[in-house]
């Protein structure tokens, strides 16, 4: 459930690492099974500048809207359009077609400040006792 691809916020918010310098950003599975049914996403468009752990953007579901936050600096090359067009994509596959940016890093180093797979799992063990 927990792909050990990427790395994790605390905000549940996932980084994926591509080819070069560029990485997908979505949501966790956890997250999409807590916001219940997404019905909107307002996301930035490409070109836009992100900064670790600032607001992106908002996720709405039929029980609330909620803030995202970047897991990394770096500036917005590309938006799932399938996603925002069909945002049930978010919960049907948050860790794959659901994706949400893809971001060009500005400092690949910054991953270092998330948890891996393992520390994100712990941390969702913890928070749910």
């Amino acid at each position: 459930m927990i792909p050990d691809d990427r790395r994790y916020t605390k905000d549940h918010e996932w980084v994926k690492p591509e080819e070069g310098s560029d990485a997908l950003v979505g949501i966790t599975h956890y997250a999409q099974d807590q916001l219940g049914d997404v019905v909107y996403l307002d996301l930035p468009g490409a070109g836009a500048r992100l900064e670790q752990f600032a607001k992106l953007g908002e996720i709405e579901s039929v029980k609330a809207v909620s803030d995202l936050f970047s897991p990394v600096t770096g500036e917005v090359v590309d938006v799932n359009q399938e996603a925002v067009d069909h945002p049930e994509l978010v919960n049907e596959d948050p860790s794959g077609k659901g994706w949400l940016l893809r971001v060009k890093l500005e400092d690949a180093a910054e991953m270092e400040d998330l948890l891996t797979a393992e520390e994100y799992s712990a941390f969702l063990e913890e928070t749910s006792h």
